[in-house]
């Protein structure tokens, strides 16, 4: 963050200051354990939390100020503390103000799947030529959506912001911060069904992110998505994706298995050959998104297929990952739903040389289509011949295990949690085999059994 001052920001936020208006601010804070002297500390209620109890914490380590709905028994008088309704609210409005003092493209995401890859791969495009920010990890929520645009610099020249949700509203309140001048949406699924009524529902809701695009801004959709055709949006539109209809298309599709993609996606101004070093046909689509983004932006050819090439996976999604005796550890343990499984099952499925070992545990928030999506996996599973299904959590058991045995998966055995799995998995695993690891991040931490792995001397 540039350095701001009070002033300024009670202004952003329409509060009421008390203290200095010359204090200087050089940073934001929702952590009154790491804040840094200087920094601004923004107290969040949970419902097991109210963070204004911190605030003298927070003052202690050298908190220049804060937000509070409500002042503290002590105020001292060499600290700034402007009142609002709302701290969170405060949060985005300050990232509002703070977004619009910089005149860079900045790319809005969202979509039920493939938000983080399609982050880090457009990011790797744009870095080829600008000074490009990211959401950091999967902060792409209600707090690290605004924190990501608070710390914008002077040097940055693009920025990719993902934005998640999990009720009406929430991108179009994302969206009045972040005001983009593109924005994209991957795809429509049933990942939100827990919250939602319908893929309907899911749809207008994942919509509200074209509602705030600058003047003159572009909608770039998955044009293979049914739902996301229905969409008419009154803005420059782009649809991609391997329909004839689209208008940046994917040809010429190779699947290299665990080694990554080929393809070439084409628009009315270039043919990009990309080789992407992911595996997984839905890459391609990706791609052709960030690829349309990019050449809006104004990127060559060379930069493009350059920066595809040095796509790096973030942490835990579907990562390759290279084990003593040429084991391979597939790692898309981040989080799971019912399509996103199915097509790292696929992947697994291509592996050559040894066994091919699935440990899968349950997908959660699926409302329902908890038990249709789970039974579809197990079927997935029995169907391309996996060799072992590792089950983890109650929902695997009553509908994934069933439908994996009535499909024929060779051997199926099912486990409460991730650490009954270890000791026969460390008997299966053998050299030259290859292991998915795939749940739901707060269900599984599958995360932590890699780790585990990495670490194992085998």
């Amino acid at each position: 963050m540039t350095p701001t001052t009070t002033a300024q920001i009670c202004k952003a936020v329409q509060g009421v200051l008390f203290g200095s208006e010359e204090t200087v601010i050089t940073g934001i804070s929702t952590d009154s354990r790491t804040i840094a002297p200087g920094e601004w500390f923004v107290p969040l209620a949970g419902e097991r939390f109210d963070g204004h109890d911190y605030i003298p914490m927070a003052i202690e380590k050298g908190a220049a100020g804060c937000f509070c709905t409500r002042l503290p028994r002590e105020v001292r008088d060499d600290r700034a503390y402007i009142l609002v309704e709302d701290t969170k609210r405060a949060l985005r409005d300050l990232a509002a103000w703070y977004r619009n003092q910089f005149d860079i493209p900045i790319v809005q995401i969202t979509g039920s799947m493939g938000k983080t890859t399609l982050k880090e791969l457009l990011f790797c495009i744009l870095s080829q030529r600008y000074h490009t920010l990211k959401t950091p990890g999967n902060l792409n929520g209600d707090i690290g959506a605004p924190l990501t645009l608070l710390s914008l610099t002077p040097e940055h020249q693009a920025a990719v912001i993902e934005t998640g949700m999990d009720e009406f509203g929430q991108i179009r309140w994302l969206g009045q911060a972040i005001r983009p001048d593109a924005a994209v949406i991957t795809i429509i699924d049933d990942v939100h069904l827990a919250h939602f009524n319908s893929r309907e529902d899911i749809l207008r809701a994942k919509a509200e992110i074209l509602e705030n695009l600058r003047p003159g801004g572009l909608a770039v959709l998955n044009g293979d998505d049914v739902l996301l055709n229905t969409l008419q949006p009154r803005c420059d539109t782009i649809r991609c994706g391997r329909s004839e209809s689209c208008a940046v298309r994917v040809t010429e599709l190779e699947d290299l298995g665990l080694e990554g993609v080929r393809c070439t996606v084409v628009t009315d101004q270039e043919a990009y050959p990309l080789s992407i070093p992911a595996p997984g046909v839905h890459m391609a689509l990706l791609s052709a998104l960030a690829v349309a983004v990019a050449e809006r932006l104004g990127l060559t050819e060379e930069e493009i297929v350059q920066g595809v090439a040095s796509y790096a996976p973030a942490d835990n999604r579907l990562r390759v990952e290279r084990l003593p005796g040429n084991r391979v550890m597939i790692n898309d343990s981040y989080n799971a739903n019912p399509r996103s499984v199915r097509a790292d099952v696929a992947i697994l499925a291509q592996h050559r040389g040894g066994k091919r070992i699935a440990m899968l545990g349950d997908m959660t928030e699926l409302g329902a289509a908890e038990a249709p999506g789970h039974q579809s996996v197990g079927e997935l599973v029995g169907q391309l011949g996996i060799d072992v299904l590792l089950a983890v959590g109650p929902r695997s058991r009553e509908y994934m295990v069933p439908a994996a045995q009535a499909a024929g998966c060779g051997e199926v055995r099912w486990y409460p949690d991730r650490e009954a799995v270890k000791s026969d998995l460390l008997d299966l695993f053998a050299p030259g085999d290859a292991l998915l690891l795939k749940a739901s991040h707060f269900f599984g931490r599958f995360d932590l059994m890699a780790d585990f792995l990495r670490e194992y001397p085998f």
